[in-house]
């Protein structure tokens, strides 16, 4: 296997291509990637032993020979959840990633976790990289993905933040936007979000509904107790997420519920008297559908 690194020039690849022992000759290899002006990919590419010189370059031409780890990260995973993912994909020990700083990947130190950092994507990794490395590329895509949406360093934890919730909230792809704006109009009144999937974050739950006891729990990341946005991120926010945080759906609406968790279905309430009959269909739902806790 040879490991080829982004940017890499033609003579450290013949250097390892002859130490590896897959061709002879380090000159006769540099010239004839010079007569080519051939180009290389980043990755991973499994090659033989003593091969030709001419069928070695070949292979490093042909994306097909190359050695991938193939791994999708799901959005509104937590940091934990793409750890494990990551993991399975790649066989590096889960503490490998835990063990990465967010100096390492730099952010800023101050940052509660390396939580809503990781964008949620597919990706292919090869072979041999590191956790750091591939932490890494996770952390420029979603700088990436910032920087296209036009979003400041200032304000990136912000708006990751929000995001987040948005993604664990919205149900349906069009209701981002609308859930948007709930938690938008919200913080401009003062009003605490009151955000359960925040509440189960804080208190380490993973299901729709929460106790009094989570509700009433201090920690930074309970919307019940704190006003304003969380401490931080509580997901991956996607692409989605991320433009419904940036351009919330006009409406006056500050209450929403999903009254059917099976299709998604949610209403979006401007008083407490409709959101609190949608509440009831919601537990009318429950009731026809025991067990379920999302």
């Amino acid at each position: 296997e040879l490991v080829i690194e982004k940017g890499e020039t033609g003579d450290t690849i013949a250097k390892d291509l002859v130490q590896l022992g897959v061709v002879k000759d380090f000159n006769f290899t540099y010239k004839e990637m010079i007569r080519r002006n051939q180009g290389f990919f980043p990755g991973t590419f499994k090659l033989l032993k003593q091969m030709k010189t001419s069928d070695a370059l070949d292979r490093l031409e042909d994306t097909k020979y190359l050695v991938v780890n193939h791994v999708t990260i799901r959005e509104g995973l937590r940091v934990g959840q793409v750890f494990d993912a990551l993991s399975l994909a790649t066989g590096l020990p889960k503490s490998d990633f835990e063990a990465v700083t967010l100096k390492e990947l730099g952010l800023p130190k101050s940052l509660p976790s390396l939580e809503g950092y990781l964008f949620p994507a597919t990706y292919d990794f090869g072979t041999k990289v590191s956790a750091r490395a591939i932490l890494q590329t996770m952390v420029d895509r979603m700088n990436e993905e910032l920087n296209s949406f036009g979003v400041p360093a200032s304000k990136r934890h912000e708006v990751l933040t929000l995001a987040s919730i948005i993604q664990k909230e919205a149900r349906l792809s069009n209701d981002f936007y609308k859930v948007s704006r709930v938690f938008t109009n919200r913080l401009k009144i003062d009003m605490h979000l009151q955000s359960d999937a925040t509440v189960s974050y804080g208190s380490g739950g993973t299901t729709v509904t929460t106790t009094d006891a989570e509700r009433s729990d201090p920690n930074g990341y309970n919307t019940y107790v704190h006003a304003g946005l969380p401490i931080g991120p509580i997901s991956a926010p996607g692409s989605k997420a991320i433009d419904a945080a940036l351009h919330p759906a006009a409406g006056p609406w500050l209450f929403f519920c999903a009254v059917n968790l099976k299709t998604g279905e949610t209403v979006f309430s401007t008083t407490v008297a409709e959101h609190e009959r949608a509440v009831a269909q919601w537990r009318a739902w429950m009731r026809e559908n025991p067990g379920w806790n999302g």
